[in-house]
């Protein structure tokens, strides 16, 4: 299936339907009075997120989601019927944007979560609700009231708690297929990975966390190089990034410091905090480093980067030091949500307002 997070809709709730002018006509009733109905509201447009989907592919070739108006009044007092609502299925993740304020409307983050994002329009009076003492007769009536119409972007961001970051075959496919239940694509040359792909990694009984592989990134992906940085997006609601880099390239020309800090550039160009996340640094495929050569390699990759934050030496493909890497990712997960969910402290002065 192709993988689509942007998309541009239009969509159109109900038009209300109009009220009716009408009198009662019925044998022996002379002056039957005013029996005209209201009209029927027009449907609205709802967004439910739904867990089961992945992309948003059906809205890059179905762009026109309109609802039913409501109908119109009629006589002997009935009331037109609500026209139909309709639904739209979106991936968890996505983010709803007025295409011409760029403003955000809303945000599907929780499995089944529903919102209206278009209200159909009221239905008009019919004459009947004109009566009165001095007015017995009314041939008064109102239209329908128009729905709600709106040019909408969609745009998705994945949830995850962690983000793997990293040139073409550094090794990242490789090691989310290692710790977790995701099985990408694996191949010899570069960007395999063509999408995000997701995994769930059980550290112990209800203990997981959830991974998050992007494309890898090279220098001038600012500028469109590779596949630039669309997909960068959904590294922005992680907690923490994984900074995985190739300790044993095959050409022997290339610096692996070099494009570390390369990948660090242009992730400070994409966006800022994203650059301000936590990262961690991880050195991958060392199972191609001789064993008596590795921790001097290790630490002269660290001391020339410059690197402060933590350092984890690991090979995906013999899953040597993949456990002591998800272990401390779930401990840093688990205290990054504890501080989330911490009460928010109020003034006692204002407590009573609260």
């Amino acid at each position: 299936m192709k993988f689509v997070d942007e998309a541009f809709i239009d969509i159109a709730a109900g038009d209300g339907g109009n009220g009716c002018v009408s009198f009662r006509h019925e044998k022996y009733k002379e002056f039957g009075g005013p029996n005209g109905g209201d009209g029927g509201r027009g449907g609205h447009v709802f967004a439910v997120a739904d867990p089961n989907l992945n992309t948003l592919v059906d809205y890059r070739y179905s762009r026109r989601h309109e609802a039913r108006r409501g109908e119109h009044g009629m006589g002997s007092d009935m009331f037109g019927a609500a026209g139909s609502d309709i639904t739209l299925k979106m991936p968890v993740g996505t983010i709803i944007t007025d295409a011409e304020s760029g403003e955000v409307l809303y945000e599907l983050l929780t499995p089944g979560e529903v919102i209206t994002i278009a209200k159909g329009g009221d239905g008009g009076f019919g004459n009947m609700r004109f009566k009165s003492a001095i007015n017995r007769a009314p041939r008064q009536k109102t239209p329908g009231w128009p729905g709600e119409k709106k040019h909408l972007k969609l745009e998705l961001k994945v949830l995850a708690d962690v983000g793997l970051l990293g040139m073409p075959n550094a090794g990242k496919s490789t090691f989310i297929t290692a710790v977790s239940n995701a099985r990408p694509k694996i191949a010899d040359y570069p960007f395999t990975t063509l999408h995000p792909n997701l995994g769930v990694v059980r550290v112990g009984p209800e203990q997981s966390f959830v991974v998050a592989d992007i494309p890898g990134l090279i220098e001038g992906a600012s500028e469109g190089a590779g596949l630039g940085h669309q997909f960068l997006r959904h590294l922005q609601r992680t907690r923490l990034l994984l900074h995985i880099v190739d300790l044993a390239p095959f050409d022997d020309a290339v610096d692996p410091v070099a494009q570390a800090k390369a990948i660090v550039n242009e992730l400070k160009k994409y966006d800022q905090n994203l650059y301000n996340k936590s990262r961690w640094l991880v050195l991958n495929k060392l199972d191609m480093v001789p064993t008596d050569e590795r921790k001097a390699r290790v630490s002269d990759f660290v001391k020339r980067l410059k690197w402060k934050g933590p350092v984890f030496e690991i090979s995906a493909l013999t899953r040597e030091g993949c456990e002591p890497l998800i272990h401390a990712i779930f401990k840093h997960v688990q205290a990054e949500q504890r501080v989330e969910n911490e009460p928010v402290e109020v003034d006692p002065r204002f407590a009573g307002d609260a």
